[in-house]
């Protein structure tokens, strides 16, 4: 009820909604005209080159990417594929996982793609940012133009960013929305008194310039021109990512404020650029930002700082970001899991030390490998465009599911397919010029998530599974063995078995084999990932009996798998109920206490040497179980740091053993 409440107040149009929205969702796309101009005058040969029929078909096609990829496709069609109001790829991956087996790759390669994008935002849009500064006479004096300056001080600011995730960031959360609603605001009177000079670029909203130039000679790019203009539309799986944070409604009234901000700025730039490109002050300048240029001189610095201040917050909603679908991931099976912190009382509010560390240095490598925004921008873009075709993929499924007329469904995703194969394509060049930095680091997390998955799908071809009804005499028995010394007061053993009455065969070779283990009451706890991202429910089989109990918690892959705060609970509810009796307590501290001790088992395997298994599968589970060792703990994981916790090590049989039988053969005397 409490996280149902939650739900509903997020999904509320408030002013505090509102600009939580301004500050979570628009960081990535928001900060786009710090670059995308620059890169377009860039990759056509400087200023001096531009026209303004090319002008106009750059503009046009910024408009149409931004209405066709963002409005269209993000807002109004995949926002309302939520999942109990939460979005994002691996929501989406859940809604239609059971159309067919296969929807796990194009999640996966989503997931990835995404993960790596989100590591090259906060490097491209703060370096963007701080260049601004080589425009102040001040700066200029003191430090030259000498770009490593501004290296040194772009690291400083990413150092800065990454040591500050580990207290939560409440604090400045409340800053991010007034902060970004100045800079709205700011991008659109930018743009406005450069576009007064000029308001028949507004002509620009016509489709057939943007068809225009992509075949003119004034383009020298072509129709890889798109790579560019693709990062215009960057941000824009963050407004399906970060639903559940801000609710639709919030997002569908805050979008045409934020798009109108930027196509006004957009156009502002291409009226600057206009006005600016005979004057001989920018003949031989290289490396210009519109951005920055068309500001007024005696706002610069203002416009410097705010820059910054936006392109910080676009950063911590993108690290923040990484967190939650890291999360998922593992909640998902598909991520090893790791440790995690919640700094913040606040609803998806953690913080992933390892993934921390991991996008910290990663960012670093970035900003010293590139050191410019004009070189970081050739990579940026080629990720992301794989994310939106497998959004794309999913998308389709789930409009079936939905039981849409399949001429709807494929209409939608041959009209979108094309347009974003089309940017993969244009992006695919920028694979030599420093994507391929993109494309390692988004197959190295896909092939750690297909690892997983893999390994996954081999213990579960093989696993063993035993009714419990068999044992239950046997354990009976144990329990009342007075020569058997008490293992512990509860037991539990956590499983991995789908069916209520059924129990891993390892489980029960512990029990009984490797020692017998006496306890007043066995608990056996399944822990299921459900579809639902908040559902927390659990259900009990008793077998008719008060000390032998098979508990299945159903929590959603968005839910923290608190074992300890759980059991606790539900223990406490069946003593209160009289299903299981009050356990006595001669020594404690706590009165009136119902139940004793609780004792943690975990089995974990080691594959063992008589597996037979192809050299690849058992190459994947090697590299599996080496992996765990670098990762939290299960005591860890389940929240049962304090907990007396044991952890069984047995070894994995996979597959058919090619174990050799020996023959007896029996000794002789030699006669003579």
């Amino acid at each position: 009820m409490e996280l149902q409440s939650k739900k509903s107040s997020i999904s509320k149009l408030t002013l505090g909604g509102i600009l939580v929205t301004l500050g979570v969702v628009y960081g990535d796309i928001g900060t786009s005209p710090l670059y995308v101009m620059k890169s377009v005058l860039f990759g056509n040969g400087g200023i001096q080159t531009v026209s303004e029929d090319f002008i106009l078909g750059t503009l046009s096609l910024v408009f149409w990417t931004l209405t066709i990829l963002t409005s269209i496709k993000y807002v109004f069609i995949t926002l309302k594929a939520d999942n109990n109001g939460e979005g994002g790829i691996f929501s989406l991956f859940t809604l239609v996982r059971s159309r067919a087996r296969w929807l796990i790759l194009p999640a996966m390669i989503g997931g990835s793609a995404l993960l790596a994008d989100g590591m090259l935002t906060p490097a491209v849009t703060v370096t963007s940012a701080v260049e601004g500064l080589k425009l102040l006479p001040v700066f200029h004096n003191l430090f030259g133009d000498d770009q490593k300056n501004i290296v040194i001080l772009v690291i400083f600011i990413i150092c800065l960013l990454f040591f500050i995730q580990h207290i939560g960031t409440d604090f400045i959360g409340r800053l991010f929305g007034p902060i970004m609603f100045l800079w709205f605001c700011s991008l659109a009177f930018f743009g406005i008194i450069n576009l007064a000079e000029n308001p028949f670029l507004l002509r620009a909203l016509s489709p057939h310039y943007a068809i225009k130039t992509l075949f003119s000679e004034d383009n020298k790019l072509g129709f890889f021109i798109l790579g560019s203009i693709f990062l215009c539309s960057t941000g824009a799986e963050a407004l399906y990512s970060d639903l559940g944070h801000v609710g639709r409604k919030n997002i569908y009234f805050t979008w045409p404020f934020v798009k109108v901000c930027l196509l006004l700025n957009y156009f502002g730039q291409g009226a600057w650029i206009l006005s600016a490109k005979n004057s001989p002050a920018f003949a031989l300048t290289e490396d210009i930002n519109p951005f920055y240029q068309m500001i007024p001189n005696s706002m610069l610095i203002y416009g410097i700082i705010i820059s910054t201040l936006a392109a910080i917050i676009a950063s911590q909603a993108l690290i923040s970001g990484s967190f939650t679908l890291v999360s998922e991931a593992i909640k998902l099976n598909l991520f090893p899991r790791l440790h995690t912190i919640y700094p913040s009382p606040l609803k998806g509010q953690l913080y992933i030390p390892a993934i921390n560390r991991i996008l910290w240095i990663v960012c670093i490598g970035i900003v010293l490998y590139f050191q410019s925004s004009e070189k970081m921008e050739s990579a940026y873009g080629l990720a992301i465009t794989v994310t939106m075709l497998m959004t794309t993929i999913l998308l389709y499924n789930y409009m079936l599911k939905k039981k849409t007329p399949i001429i709807l469904a494929t209409i939608m995703l041959v009209f979108f397919m094309s347009f974003e194969i089309s940017f993969f394509i244009a992006n695919i060049v920028k694979f030599f010029h420093g994507g391929f930095v993109a494309i390692i680091i988004a197959a190295s997390i896909l092939f750690v998530m297909y690892l997983w998955d893999r390994a996954h799908i081999i213990r579960m071809r093989y696993q063993e599974y035993v009714p419990i009804e068999k044992y239950l005499d046997q354990l009976s028995q144990l329990r009342h063995d007075p020569e058997v010394p008490k293992y512990a007061s509860n037991l539990v053993c956590l499983s991995k078995c789908p069916n209520p009455k059924e129990i891993e065969r390892k489980i029960l070779y512990f029990l009984f084999d490797k020692r017998p283990k006496k306890a007043d009451v066995y608990w056996f706890v399944d822990v299921i990932v459900t579809d639902e991202p908040y559902q927390a429910e659990y259900t009990i089989e008793k077998f008719n009996t008060d000390h032998i109990i098979k508990i299945q918690l159903k929590l959603g892959f968005r839910i923290d798998q608190n074992l300890n705060v759980f059991l606790r609970q539900i223990s406490t509810e069946l003593v209160k109920n009289k299903e299981i009796e009050p356990q006595s307590n001669t020594y404690s501290i706590i009165p009136n206490r119902k139940l004793g001790d609780f004792r943690f088992v975990f089995i974990q395997e080691i594959l063992s040497h008589e597996t037979s298994l192809s050299a690849w599968d058992s190459f994947v589970l090697n590299t599996k179980l080496f992996i765990q060792k670098f990762t939290a703990s299960p005591s860890n994981w389940f929240g049962l740091d304090t907990s007396d916790v044991y952890i069984e090590k047995v070894p994995m049989i996979i597959g058919h053993s090619n174990r050799v039988v020996l023959k007896r053969v029996d000794g002789k005397t030699d006669k003579k």
